[in-house]
């Protein structure tokens, strides 16, 4: 565009505006827009990976799992599930980690006049770990996978005392479990748990490994590697034995 103006007589001074020189000249063209049908979005944030080790001296014992040092000594009849937890209560109690909630690692099968409970429902959460701050699992999942630490040095009682194995005499890893290996009961046809924990006569009980050393080559599983001969202290010591069982903190 041209714009003519006179400012004096005879005198015509020219504005010339002209877009595509100024445009050439001085402006850059416009950048094309940024396609973002192909961005990759924010990746989801990742929880922190539960640590194999924690520090002690928190508002709270660090011992949230362990294997008891004694058994009741009734052979299988530990009183049902709550005598069970009695005495994993009792014995953190005795070694300052009694203020926690403890449930002893215990199935029990469907009679008709009770509902199966599973071991594996009954336990919390997690983290567990050991009374050395170690851990044992970061959740109920890993509990039953590969990614446990139930081992013969990680398994330790509340008193951070290993539990006798395979080559220590007396042998004592089987652990009572009366559960299969995902945690879970028995059907209800199939006593694995001593008559629900109250029988030291008749009927047999489901064990596990703390030392992972079993019979073969097989899975050698912490919780589920065969039945005891019977439910009297003299079976469960047969088959190496002591009517151990495991301990969970729920909090």
């Amino acid at each position: 565009m041209m714009l003519i103006t006179r400012s004096h007589p005879g005198v015509f001074t020219v504005l010339g505006l002209i877009s595509l020189g100024v445009a050439a000249c001085g402006t850059n063209p416009q950048e094309p827009e940024a396609d973002l049908s192909t961005a990759t979005p924010a990746a989801a944030e990742q929880p922190a990976p539960v640590p194999d080790m924690i520090e002690m001296g928190g508002a709270k014992s660090v011992t949230t799992f362990f294997v008891t040092s004694v058994g009741i000594g009734q052979g299988g009849n530990l009183s049902g599930l709550a005598g069970a937890d009695a005495h994993c209560q009792a014995l953190a109690t005795a070694e300052y980690a009694g203020d926690h909630t403890w449930r002893a690692y215990l199935s029990i099968r469907a009679t008709s006049t009770e509902a199966a409970v599973n071991a594996r429902d009954r336990i919390g959460t997690g983290p567990w770990y050991n009374a050395e701050a170690l851990l044992i699992a970061a959740d109920v999942a890993a509990l039953h996978s590969d990614d446990n630490n139930v081992t013969k040095e990680r398994a330790t009682t509340e008193r951070l005392d290993m539990v006798n194995g395979v080559g220590d005499t007396p042998n004592r890893h089987d652990i009572l479990t009366g559960s299969q290996p995902d945690g879970t009961a028995f059907d209800g046809s199939e006593d694995r748990t001593c008559n629900n924990w109250m029988s030291s006569d008749d009927g047999q009980a489901q064990v596990g490994h703390h030392d992972r050393i079993g019979r073969g080559d097989g899975v050698n599983s912490w919780n589920s590697e065969h039945p005891t001969a019977g439910c009297s202290q003299e079976s469960l010591e047969s088959t190496g034995g002591a009517g151990l069982f495991y301990c969970f903190a729920i909090d």
